[in-house]
């Protein structure tokens, strides 16, 4: 039988994009043995001496500018990437985009980022006749992922469809999907077994994750967690931030039978399944992930833009809830402590809930695509 290529480009602005790209993957070749992958940060792998810079200068500006980040984020809100700022980016960075094109000869390109996006869509403009398909890794429609060359646009929710209608793109080019995640996240095999393996007890449990710079919480709320240890159990995730791994290890307050201290893992599926409640920064993909574990979380320092209208939806709809005070933290500590039988009980309803929806919907479509597009060749 024919064996289809699917390209899926992504970038390192943050993890989730990549997360997502890995994602649909993983569900392409579950569903269909006969369709063969390729994933790329497209800018790390053609210029992978200056994209850790460009990622380095990215993230200080948003950690140490976060109302320039929002100013900026909001002024562009509705627009989308220009043909002028697409032609500096394909001739800066993105020059032999065509080249690794023409040798991996993809039936389809997936963009799980909208600047690989963007210069497909140029490409495309100058001949480039290859679906491509967009896959929005956020609960909101921001105007840089819009292109009039898209042949597919995979959303999260209606209302992110009915924003990129507002926007001009034709409906039937628009499929609710959901945000694809690994199908990991979607078996829940229970407790017991997750628990052993990671030497935990069986209590409350609580996961903070650091998102995917490996940006905590504030010192604040992380010690007042802590005071909670003797009847909680905490895992805390850094991530790649292994400066705030070492200071915790250093840190009295960190230093409780109760306290589990994890650098990056590609475990985070168990350890959600193992949790009872998730406290996070809201990126797309944890809050796709959480959900699909149906833990409830507890949202921390929202990036300016995606995050902050991901933390908004999820709040809405009854998944999370911003901490506002630590209040918040308090009232779940105390849950967790006096009505532990409920919040897991919650948890059995939310699980049955999420069970309608379908998490390879986003690699079907896609799968979709490269049938039509070999039909078409």
């Amino acid at each position: 039988m024919s064996k289809y290529r699917v390209l899926l480009l992504s970038e390192g602005f943050g993890s989730g994009h990549t997360q997502a790209a890995y994602a649909l993957a993983s569900s392409l070749r579950k569903i269909s043995p006969n369709i063969q992958t390729k994933v790329l940060e497209l800018g790390s792998f053609l210029n992978p001496k200056v994209a850790p810079l460009i990622l380095t200068a990215y993230k200080k500006t948003v950690i140490s500018q976060p109302r320039l980040v929002r100013m900026m984020y909001r002024s562009q809100y509705k627009k989308s990437i220009n043909r002028l700022a697409t032609l500096a980016l394909h001739r800066l960075f993105y020059t032999h985009t065509h080249n690794v094109i023409r040798q991996l000869k993809p039936d389809v390109i997936v963009c799980t980022h909208p600047i690989p996006g963007a210069v497909i869509s140029r490409l495309k403009r100058l001949g480039l006749r290859t679906p491509l398909c967009m896959v929005i890794t956020d609960y909101d429609a921001h105007g840089t992922w819009v292109s009039p060359e898209v042949n597919r646009y995979l959303v999260s929710t209606p209302d992110v469809r009915s924003k990129l209608i507002q926007r001009g793109v034709p409906i039937q080019k628009i499929e609710v999907s959901g945000i694809p995640v690994h199908p990991k996240f979607w078996e829940h095999t229970g407790k017991v077994e997750f628990q052993q393996k990671f030497g935990l007890k069986n209590m409350p449990t609580v996961l903070v994750m650091s998102g995917g710079w490996g940006l905590m919480s504030d010192d604040v709320v992380n010690a007042y967690l802590t005071s909670f240890s003797d009847k909680i159990q905490f895992i805390f995730c850094f991530g790649n931030n292994e400066k705030a791994y070492r200071k915790a290890k250093q840190n009295v307050n960190f230093n409780h039978p109760n306290i589990h201290l994890i650098r990056y893992t590609n475990e985070i599926d168990q350890l959600m399944e193992v949790s009872d409640l998730l406290v996070t920064k809201p990126g797309g993909m944890t809050c796709t992930e959480g959900l699909a574990k149906a833990i409830p979380m507890l949202f921390y320092n929202p990036l300016p833009g995606q995050e902050e209208k991901n933390s908004q939806y999820f709040t809405q709809q009854g998944w999370g809830e911003p901490i506002t005070s630590i209040d918040v933290v308090t009232e779940w500590m105390e849950l967790l402590i006096n009505d532990y039988d409920a919040v897991v009980e919650q948890r059995k309803q939310n699980i049955a809930q999420i069970d309608r929806y379908n998490p390879t919907q986003s690699a079907h479509s896609i799968a979709e695509m490269v049938e039509k597009s070999k039909v078409l060749s």
